[in-house]
């Protein structure tokens, strides 16, 4: 099947010539499509007549798009179909016949209740790389369960170790089991690929929110099983090796990375501090540990008297870790993530000029593709159905009967 994008966004990725069916919504599963597409892969995000319901979440922008769907759709095309009407079904398993990927993330048995599962679909594709993404996985006493971010957090232990000591459970102020479900995803997919360029064989690719989120407590997880009990929350402190966490300075807050006895030792030999140098509590790192509230009292007490910029550039001179706690409206303006083209700009129709989060990964000899804009809704139905031989008359026939959804004012042939 032909790309036909003007744009010519993925003719050098190194996914170029992979055709992707996005058929999951809100979020882990377009972060998954959206770093495909970013990779070169050619990806049509398949919405509900009504669209993905992440198009209404706010703000929405003046254009009337969703700041939320603008920021994972990028870089796809997108049509429309009813999948509980004959019409789309048609479309999308004449879609599926040829494509590489099929990503989704609905219940368990939704796919099959429609006759799109992955064991009617290999008949026709025996290639196909089916990716699941759900609330708990395929398999388990919790299959057929939805699954929501906040909910994975808890289960997986991550909240239990999230916020200060003695505070209430604590969700990551990022939907992190969302996102990171997405690039296992992504991950999955490329290997499944790879398995398919050598044997030609499709599979199902299976993650979830509840192992995403289980993923992150590799530390913690290890310090569990080393000692049977449960790790305490610490707010950004470390259970290994202190001092590494945030300090308040006197206009801010600021990471510091002292984690082993040279970088300790630089650290007091800046804030010029001997009496806390001096203090046998604090010479090794498990008495620093073990007395962690009140080395943190006395460092806070020098770092106080002075601004972050100012702790940052005298530490940093040392080679002590360093940086500040950067609100977002910094965070998108630093250097480093400038000079490594992590916001980028697409152009939309309506709303003009629109940044996003590039994609977090460099190639050496296939560049990035992040393309244009995320789509409207319906805005590439016809174009579409073009490319999988769908004629004019047919074209109008699915319009008419409510299986599909074009752009309103696409084209003559909605008429």
């Amino acid at each position: 099947m032909t790309d036909t994008r003007k744009d010519g966004a993925h003719a050098a990725g190194p996914l170029q010539g992979v055709k992707v069916i996005e058929l999951s919504h809100i979020m882990s599963g377009p972060v998954c499509g959206m770093m495909l597409a970013d990779m070169g892969a050619d990806v049509i995000k398949v919405e509900k007549m009504e669209g993905d319901d992440a198009r209404r979440f706010a703000p929405i922008l003046a254009h009337g798009e969703s700041a939320s769907f603008m920021m994972l759709n990028r870089n796809k095309r997108g049509i429309a179909l009813d999948l509980k009407t004959e019409g789309g079904k048609t479309v999308l398993r004449r879609m599926l016949a040829t494509a590489d990927v099929v990503t989704e993330n609905y219940r368990k048995g939704t796919m099959e209740k429609l006759g799109l599962g992955y064991e009617t679909l290999r008949e026709a594709n025996p290639g196909l790389i089916y990716c699941s993404i759900s609330g708990y996985g395929r398999t388990g006493p919790y299959a057929d369960k939805g699954g929501f971010d906040l909910i994975a957090q808890g289960l997986s232990g991550l909240m239990s170790v999230t916020g200060e000591p003695g505070q209430a459970p604590i969700k990551a102020g990022s939907p992190i089991a969302d996102i990171n479900a997405g690039i296992l995803a992504a991950l999955g997919i490329s290997a499944a690929y790879a398995h398919r360029l050598r044997t030609g064989q499709g599979q199902i690719v299976d993650t979830s929110l509840l192992e995403a989120g289980f993923q992150q407590m590799y530390w913690a997880a290890a310090n569990f099983f080393a000692s049977g009990e449960n790790p305490p929350k610490l707010g950004s402190a470390n259970p290994t090796s202190t001092p590494y966490q945030a300090f308040r300075t006197q206009d801010g807050w600021i990471n510091i990375g002292a984690a082993n006895q040279a970088n300790y030792e630089r650290l007091l030999q800046v804030l010029d501090a001997p009496e806390i140098a001096g203090d046998a509590r604090f010479a090794t790192n498990a008495g620093r540990t073990a007395h962690r509230e009140e080395l943190v009292e006395r460092l806070t007490a020098y770092l106080t008297r002075d601004t972050t910029q100012n702790w940052v550039e005298r530490l940093d001179a040392v080679g002590l870790p360093v940086g500040p706690v950067l609100p977002i409206s910094e965070a998108v303006t630093h250097p480093q993530i400038v000079a490594r083209e992590m916001v980028v700009e697409t152009v939309h129709p309506l709303g003009g000029p629109t940044r996003s989060i590039g994609l977090p990964i460099r190639f050496s000899q296939t560049p990035k593709c992040t393309g244009g804009p995320a789509p409207r809704l319906g805005e590439h139905t016809l174009d579409v159905l073009t490319e999988y031989g769908f004629d004019t008359a047919q074209i109008r026939d699915l319009v008419a009967k409510g299986a599909v959804r074009a752009l309103e004012g696409a084209a003559a042939v909605t008429t």
